[in-house]
């Protein structure tokens, strides 16, 4: 499976030695010749693999990435709420979709907020707390091992899926849970890298609660027994679509963002609320509405955010 849902990888970016290496162009693939966007350029290394985890509430998935940013293999399981059984699956699976090659470097994204020390500070769905899975996880590899929020990457695959890479792009997941993630010109924002926009505080039904508490795909399913995908009736949808709106209108004034993506597995059914969420939007908001739209591929953008996060982080050690 080739990367083409998110095929800009500049230059700029990718443009970093490792091992003493040097880089050479790789031929563009079919999507990229089709949207005229440039080639990524092949990232030479002595070991030539990148790593993504995808860290789920329920599962976990991990995959390689060759250095032309093709997705190579990937395998799915359980995930233990147990963290030393966390660590064991990841590092056997790690080294089952390796075969013989060697990673460059490992991403890790976690459902939480990473500290500054790069502790995960807890994983509420996985009963999570102050887990130092970097730390766990290296001495079982030779090399850079990255930890990072799942909707920080997924926004940051999202923001190059874009036709122009914003200034601010807000990204918002809303499945189990109400994530956040913001990237500033491409990159996950260092100043808003911790933020939970889910824990956001805002007036529903009379009463202050956190956006997540209403407005996610749980409470949507402890409020009415059906997930989104058996949703038939006009006022749920509409009740949806202002749900996320009522958090929105709290995160846009102060972010300011160029567009706002909405992924998640609510995100998927953008259509359906969209008519509803715009126009309360555009009522409550006082300067401008931004641009609103569904994430382009939901379901992947995690591990490719992994992608694009190592390609940052190394060419940044690098430089």
């Amino acid at each position: 499976m080739k990367l083409e849902a998110y095929p800009r990888v500049s230059a700029e970016r990718s443009n970093f030695s490792a091992s003493g290496a040097e880089f050479e162009k790789s031929a563009p693939n079919k999507a990229m010749r089709q949207n005229n966007h440039p080639a990524p350029r092949a990232i030479c290394y002595t070991k030539t693999m990148l790593i993504a985890v995808d860290t789920g509430g329920t599962k976990t998935l991990v995959a390689s990435f060759s250095s032309d940013g093709s997705l190579q293999t990937s395998e799915r399981f359980e995930t233990p709420k147990n963290t030393e059984e966390y660590i064991t699956q990841v590092g056997e699976t790690i080294r089952k979709v390796l075969g013989d090659e060697a990673p460059t470097a490992i991403v890790v994204a976690v459902p939480g907020t990473i500290l500054r020390t790069g502790v995960l500070r807890g994983a509420r769905n996985l009963g999570w707390k102050n887990f130092d899975i970097v730390s766990a996880l290296q001495p079982q590899f030779d090399c850079p091992i990255l930890l990072e929020n799942d909707a920080n990457l997924a926004g940051l695959a999202e923001a190059h899926a874009l036709p122009e890479t914003p200034q601010i792009c807000l990204y918002i997941t809303v499945s189990t849970g109400v994530g956040t993630g913001i990237i500033t010109h491409g990159r996950i924002s260092e100043e808003f890298g911790q933020a939970e926009g889910g824990q956001a505080v805002v007036t529903h039904d009379g009463e202050l609660k956190t956006w997540e508490s209403f407005a996610s795909g749980r409470a949507f399913h402890e409020k009415y027994n059906m997930y989104a995908k058996d949703v038939t009736d006009s006022a749920q949808w509409q009740e949806i679509g202002e749900n996320i709106g009522l958090g929105l209108v709290a995160q846009i004034p102060l972010l300011n963002p160029d567009v706002v993506v909405i992924g998640g597995s609510i995100g998927t059914y953008f259509d359906k609320y969209a008519e509803y969420l715009e126009p309360f939007l555009r009522a409550h908001l006082v300067d401008r509405t931004p641009e609103v739209r569904a994430a382009s591929h939901p379901e992947q953008a995690v591990i490719y955010g992994c992608y694009y996060h190592a390609l940052d982080r190394l060419a940044s050690e690098a430089a």
